[in-house]
């Protein structure tokens, strides 16, 4: 974990292309420029090509597909690679139906990701494991998550960061694990959303894809704690949190919440 980055996010205001999910559009533009990113939601598939290869990085969220949005997706991730940018992919509800299979499957089949970030039944669907995840948010619990995170990350050839009541973030050869974060965050629509386009800001000021994943999530999930205690319940927590994001820096982020587990 690099503390710093925080601040550095901040310091280069990095642009992310987002294609992404109607639900979370505008949360997850006011989070980015929250910790000072900026935002692009373009999701034409006449332009995502262009917007992709000037931006810093490319998120794919599939959490509201439509007829195009396999076509768009991959035509942004084959645009972003051949431009050498870091992309995360948010694999929302893989497991629900055949369709999102099949897009999920397609985009990791054309586009190399540098980060995949989901939960656990979606990693798990993503190897072909079998787990019940028939929404965004769930996931029935795995006997052993540090090994779906593992093999998830060989097979794409990628960083996994599967999140849930112990985030798990592994390279295939390192694995680690990261404590915090709050219950009141899963009752929110759009955190894992925005948290995976954090993560792409990272990426964005951070060569060390595990680095940046890793310091991404330990600060987010601080956030979430901070604001929790602040908020009365659900329906002011997102507010408390963007607030949180924006605040944090690297003498906010606890140093004692990474643990390395192989």
């Amino acid at each position: 974990m690099k503390r710093d980055l925080w601040d550095k996010v901040r310091a280069e205001r990095p642009l992310i292309h987002n294609v992404t999910n109607i639900v979370v559009a505008n949360f997850s533009a006011n989070g980015l420029l929250a910790i000072g990113a900026s935002p692009v939601m373009a999701s034409a598939v006449e332009e995502v090509a262009e917007m992709a290869t000037v931006s810093d990085a490319l998120v794919l969220n599939i959490g509201t597909l439509d007829a195009t949005t396999e076509r768009t997706m991959i035509r942004a991730g084959q645009a972003a690679n051949a431009a050498g940018r870091p992309i995360v992919f948010d694999p929302v509800g893989v497991g629900a139906t055949a369709f999102r299979r099949q897009v999920a499957t397609a985009i990791l089949e054309q586009v190399q990701v540098t980060v995949i970030r989901g939960n656990a039944g979606e990693m798990a669907t993503l190897i072909d494991r079998t787990a019940h995840a028939r929404g965004v948010d769930t996931g029935e619990a795995l006997q052993d998550v540090t090994d779906v995170a593992r093999e998830a990350a060989k097979r794409y050839r990628c960083v996994v960061a599967m999140t849930g009541e112990t985030d798990v973030v592994s390279d295939g050869d390192v694995t680690i694990e990261i404590k915090g974060g709050t219950e009141t965050m899963t009752r929110t629509t759009g955190t894992g959303c925005l948290l995976s386009a954090v993560v792409g800001a990272f990426l964005a000021v951070e060569a060390d894809a595990m680095t940046a994943t890793s310091t991404a999530l330990a600060g987010y999930a601080r956030c979430g704690e901070l604001a929790t205690a602040r908020a009365e319940g659900s329906g002011d927590f997102p507010i408390h949190f963007l607030n949180e994001l924006g605040k944090m820096t690297a003498v906010e982020l606890p140093s004692d919440r990474i643990e390395v587990v192989s």
